[in-house]
């Protein structure tokens, strides 16, 4: 799994105030699937929306967790789940197996149910939209830059390449691109080879590699990588913060 199963987010270095409502909630998608996402408000929200695509478990403790602390950053925050179509919305406990359903979800799935999440986000608070994804949901969260959802910008943490496959020519959207650079389940020469296709096609992007870093480093528990954690937040700031202004303008 991307985070052990008793692993927390870190806090942002930067809290704007407290979370004005969370919860978990049901969201229909275009194709008619029921998803199960959770949704945290802040009480001073910041004019920048995420929806956040979890690792393979989908709408896991961890990143209800991190929904909370992204609230408190200032983002109004929706955590989708990918297995609505396969496992139905109700809530889950430990015994679900990810790997049964993993091979039944299709791009385009993602695609509906992050519109629907977004779709959400806009109702409530008109500003630009980003996603932000871990492992699985971090190929997925770049490739949503070339859906045609009209974000503002795409950040994925270490996202195996194969999950963004071959969407490069319609990006649309910047991406910020944090990767770990001990990652046992993605060699650096398939991110380098990602970037190199950006490169050539001449789309924006920003990749930072935390050298030494494992996959799943973004923890609140992986003390030695604490200054790398520091570090991933400030960029998420600094890049939708700018990207935001942009997309305003």
């Amino acid at each position: 799994m991307c985070h052990p199963t008793g692993g927390r987010p870190p806090a942002s270095p930067v809290v704007t105030g407290d979370v004005a409502e969370h919860g978990r909630l049901e969201i229909t998608a275009a194709d008619g699937n029921r998803l199960s996402a959770y949704r945290a408000v802040p009480a001073v929200p910041n004019g920048r929306n995420l929806v956040v695509l979890p690792d393979i478990r989908g709408l896991h403790p961890f990143y209800e967790a991190l929904a909370m602390r992204f609230a408190e950053a200032g983002f109004p925050t929706i955590v989708i789940d990918y297995y609505g179509r396969s496992a139905g919305p109700a809530p889950r406990d430990a015994s679900f197996d990810p790997m049964a359903h993993l091979p039944l979800l299709e791009d385009r799935h993602v695609d509906a149910d992050t519109a629907a999440a977004a779709a959400r986000l806009r109702a409530e608070h008109p500003a630009p939209v980003f996603t932000v994804g871990f492992c699985l949901g971090g190929g997925h969260s770049w490739r949503q830059a070339a859906t045609g959802l009209g974000l503002a910008g795409a950040i994925g943490f270490y996202g195996p390449p194969r999950f963004f496959g071959d969407a490069t020519a319609a990006l649309s959207a910047p991406l910020l691109m944090l990767l770990a650079g001990d990652d046992a389940a993605t060699p650096p020469a398939a991110f380098d080879e990602l970037t190199s296709g950006f490169d050539e096609a001449g789309k924006p992007y920003e990749k930072h590699v935390y050298d030494g870093a494992p996959h799943s480093f973004f923890d609140r528990d992986s003390g030695e990588w604490e200054q790398a954690c520091a570090d991933a937040w400030h960029r998420i700031l600094d890049f939708t913060a700018r990207h935001a202004r942009t997309a305003a303008a």
